[in-house]
């Protein structure tokens, strides 16, 4: 049987049901910008994620998933982290759970600059820096290290969907590497 949430009991919502509570609240989630660094702390690198999307194209995007219940912020970026770059990725998670931006992401195209057509979510993004071996896991199809300016000289950040983009420039804004 195919489960995609937990209520409060821990027990998970049938997909009807978690379609249904889609269209009725606004539902948490994280993003998460993963980074490779140098010794310094400076941001070297970008991992972006090679996926199918809702609409059946192949597109690059973040780790992003819904917050659970009874799970804290941190758990719900190393449970996300985990289940997109593998078990040995070593994330760094922040100490605090302060986002560096939070993205409104409405199924409505224009409402926002965020969208997704299943949802009205509010994701709280997060910079977090990745230590370990990584490789694309569950849905993705790849996994690709961008070096900062490489990433900025393409046309890869253009062609991210629902925002993600904007995710990734605000992350990088708040590391100073732009």
């Amino acid at each position: 049987m195919n489960r995609t949430a937990v209520d409060a009991e821990g027990a998970w919502f049938e997909p009807e049901r978690i379609t249904e509570l889609r269209r009725l609240l606004p539902i948490p989630y994280v993003d998460v910008v993963p980074v490779r660094t140098d010794v310094d702390g400076t941001v070297t690198d970008v991992g972006l994620l090679l996926r199918a999307s809702g609409s059946g194209r192949i597109v690059r995007t973040i780790i992003s998933g819904r917050v659970l219940v009874h799970e804290t912020l941190r758990e719900a970026i190393a449970r996300h982290v985990e289940k997109d770059l593998g078990p040995m990725a070593m994330p760094r998670i922040p100490a605090s759970p302060t986002p560096f931006t939070v993205a409104e992401y409405f199924p409505t195209p224009g409402q926002s600059l965020f969208t997704d057509p299943r949802q009205h979510a509010i994701s709280l993004a997060y910079l977090v820096p990745i230590g370990g071996e990584t490789e694309p896991q569950e849905d993705a199809l790849e996994l690709a290290w961008l070096p900062v300016q490489e990433l900025l000289d393409s046309t890869i950040l253009d062609e991210m969907e629902g925002g993600h983009d904007i995710v990734v420039r605000r992350a990088l804004a708040h590391a100073g590497v732009i």
